[in-house]
């Protein structure tokens, strides 16, 4: 027997006027886990985690905590810590005072307080940083500091919105490990937003894939890339994404057919399965992408390694290995053979751990 979800929500509703918000959604996220909430703008990610925190309540359904329901409970009373896109730090007050404020309020004692502050201090690296005020730090230090107060919370849950949204790309690749190593070392349960999903593939261990206010698909980085539930799904994950081609095409009547780019590979001209023409040369360092046109394909990307001497205009031929090809309805865009879906089951998205298949939530309407 599988062990209870450390946070469950069972038909979970918030629109405003029956738009937005989100819809129906069901979810399991096991204790110790880091499950990223990944979608475009718009599709409900940072409502639900607005739900789960209390800062909104559903119009229906339910959210349980810990085996506790807190479905209309106020967020101080969920025993969870939050970090902002924003930082959210006081600008009069220092580090030291940023990170000791919810503590301080909640009466606890000096020491422990300077010594949960000297843990939460080394483990980020902001020693001697302790007197200073937020205006007089790095994008990166502000973070650290917010990352600071919820370790001393000591709360075993954490959500975080877009937390890294407001860095550069260096500092995004230093602060998320960062935060990975936290979660690990600390054993914290993390539900984390993004639109970016390199960060939900590269710190996750589950992703949940939102769409239009419901869950898409949910599953392991690797089962979301390999195994995409949709063209939406297949379109969203990857950088490059999965190319989509109709059927038509390649002998398959009914079908669109999905190809990750490192699956194509270049044929003798006029010898392959489609002969397109190159739009695009991007040459990327360690490797080239040709983005290709075909008038039966959107999304067509060869990557090919090192500096690749194409022009745009050439035409070129490509081979689609036929073992690499994903297959998907092409009136729902639904995938037709789907090894994580069982579309009769219980519509509820579950972690790993928990025994029940991740189904998906509504069919797709590309």
């Amino acid at each position: 027997m599988s062990d209870p979800a450390y946070v469950a929500l069972d038909g979970v509703t918030r629109q405003w006027g029956g738009r937005g918000g989100v819809a129906d959604v069901s979810l399991d996220v096991a204790e110790g886990s880091f499950v990223s909430v990944l979608g475009p703008s718009g599709c409900g990610k940072s409502t639900l985690l607005r739900l789960i925190s209390g800062l909104e309540t559903p119009e229906a359904g339910s959210i349980h905590i810990n085996g506790r329901e807190v479905t209309h409970l106020q967020a101080s009373g969920r025993g969870l810590s939050m970090v902002f896109q924003s930082y959210a730090l006081f600008p009069h007050l220092s580090v030291r005072e940023n990170i000791l404020f919810g503590m301080r309020v909640r009466r606890v004692p000096r020491n422990a307080r300077d010594e949960k502050l000297a843990e939460a201090v080394a483990m980020l690296g902001l020693e001697g940083l302790e007197g200073r005020k937020p205006a007089a730090l790095s994008g990166g230090q502000r973070q650290r500091v917010a990352l600071a107060r919820a370790v001393v919370s000591g709360h075993p849950l954490c959500l975080m919105d877009e937390p890294l949204s407001n860095l550069d790309a260096k500092l995004r690749h230093s602060v998320r490990r960062d935060i990975k190593g936290l979660q690990r070392r600390l054993g914290l349960t993390v539900i984390y937003v993004t639109h970016d999903q390199t960060e939900a593939m590269s710190l996750s261990d589950q992703v949940v894939l939102m769409r239009d206010g419901r869950v898409e698909q949910v599953g392991s980085p690797r089962a979301l890339y390999a195994d995409p539930v949709s063209t939406f799904a297949a379109e969203f994950i990857g950088d490059p994404p999965m190319a989509i081609i109709e059927g038509a095409a390649l002998g398959v009547s009914g079908a669109l057919i999905g190809l990750r780019p490192e699956h194509l590979a270049l044929a003798p001209s006029g010898q392959g399965d489609l002969t397109g023409v190159v739009r695009e040369v991007e040459y990327m360092g360690a490797e080239t992408h040709l983005i290709v046109d075909h008038p039966a394909a959107r999304g067509l990307i060869l990557s090919v390694p090192g500096h690749a001497a194409w022009q745009p205009g050439q035409e070129i031929s490509l081979t689609l290995p036929k073992e690499h090809r994903v297959l998907f309805d092409a009136q729902t865009g639904k995938a037709k053979k789907d090894p994580q879906q069982d579309y009769g089951g219980d519509r509820r998205q579950t972690a790993p751990r928990d025994s029940r298949k991740a189904l998906q939530s509504h069919p797709s309407t590309d």
